[in-house]
C-alpha cells in the first residue's frame, strides 16, 4: 500500500505550508491495493489531505483542534487536543468506530484496523481482527503503538515492546527487545529503536527492509510497507529495503533544525 510515484494525486503537497505533522497510509502491497492518501496536521490544529479518495478518507477540511494524524489503506484518524478521536473513511471493518474513546494520547491505523494509547497506559483497538491483530485490550503501560497489515506492535514505558497479531514472518518476535524508545510496523516487518541510537528489525526481508543493524545515531523510525527509514543525529535519513519507486532514495535529504 505503499505509494512511490503520484497515481492518485498523493504527491500533490508541494504548496502545503505550516505544517507540523504527517501521515502517509501505509498499504500492504497487492494485487488489489496499492494506491495511497497523504495527510497533512498544521500547527493551527487542522488537517489537510491528498490522494486517492474511494471512501472519504481525505475528508478533513472540517477537522478542528488536532493533535495528532494517522493513515490507514482506506482511513484516517484525528486526535483532538481533549484526547477524544475522529475517523473517517471505510466503516466495513469498524476501523473508524473511534467516536467513544476518550483520554487518548496516541494513535495508529493498519490497513483494517485501528489501534490507540489511552493515558493510563491502557490500549484500545476497533476493526479487522482476522489474526489477532485487534487482540490488544489486556496491553498495560504503553507509552506508543504502531500497526502494520494484519499486526500490532506496542510500546511499554519500560522500554520493552509487545506484538500481535500475524506472525507469519516472525514480525511479532519482539519479546526479547529491551530499551527501546519508538517502534514502527510496515507490511511484514517490524522495527524498534533503542536508547543508544541503533535499531532492530524482525520480519519480512525480502527486500532487505530489516538490514538496519548497522545504522547508528538515529533518532526516529518510519516503516513502509517494504521499507525502512531513519532520523540521523546530524538530520540526514538512511533507508533501507524495496527501492522500485524511488522510495529509499533520500541520501541527499537534510533537516534542517530550527
Amino acid at each position: 500500500m505503499a505509494a512511490g510515484n503520484d497515481r492518485a494525486g498523493e504527491c500533490d503537497v508541494l504548496a502545503w505550508s505550516g505544517l507540523v505533522a504527517v501521515a502517509a497510509a501505509n498499504v500492504h502491497s497487492a494485487r488489489n491495493t496499492g494506491r495511497s492518501h497523504t495527510i497533512g496536521l498544521r500547527a493551527d490544529g487542522t488537517v489537510i489531505a491528498t490522494g486517492w479518495d474511494r471512501d472519504g478518507q481525505t475528508n478533513v477540511s472540517d477537522w478542528s483542534e488536532i493533535a495528532a494524524v494517522a493513515a490507514g489503506w482506506r482511513t484516517t484518524l484525528g486526535l483532538r487536543t481533549d484526547g477524544s478521536t475522529v475517523a473517517v473513511g471505510r466503516t466495513a471493518e469498524g476501523q473508524c468506530d473511534v467516536n467513544t474513546w476518550r483520554e487518548v494520547v496516541s494513535i495508529a491505523c493498519g490497513d483494517w484496523h485501528s489501534v490507540a494509547v489511552r493515558s493510563d497506559g491502557r490500549a484500545l483497538a476497533t476493526g479487522n481482527n482476522q489474526r489477532g491483530q485487534a487482540s490488544i485490550g489486556g496491553w498495560r503501560n504503553l507509552v506508543g503503538v504502531s500497526a502494520g497489515y494484519m499486526h500490532t506492535v506496542g510500546l511499554r514505558d519500560g522500554g520493552t515492546v509487545v506484538a500481535t497479531g500475524e506472525n507469519g514472518w516472525s514480525q511479532c518476535d519482539v519479546a526479547q527487545w529491551s530499551c527501546a524508545t519508538a517502534v514502527a510496523a510496515g507490511s511484514y516487518h517490524t522495527v524498534a529503536l533503542r536508547e543508544d541510537g541503533r535499531v532492530c528489525a524482525v520480519g519480512d526481508n525480502r527486500f532487505g527492509q530489516c538490514d538496519v543493524q548497522a545504522w547508528t545515531g538515529v533518532t526516529a523510525i518510519a516503516a513502509g510497507s517494504t521499507h525502512t527509514l531513519g532520523l540521523l543525529l546530524d538530520g540526514t535519513i538512511v533507508a533501507a529495503g524495496n527501492n522500485d519507486d524511488k522510495q529509499c532514495d533520500v541520501s541527499t535529504w537534510r533537516l534542517h533544525r530550527g
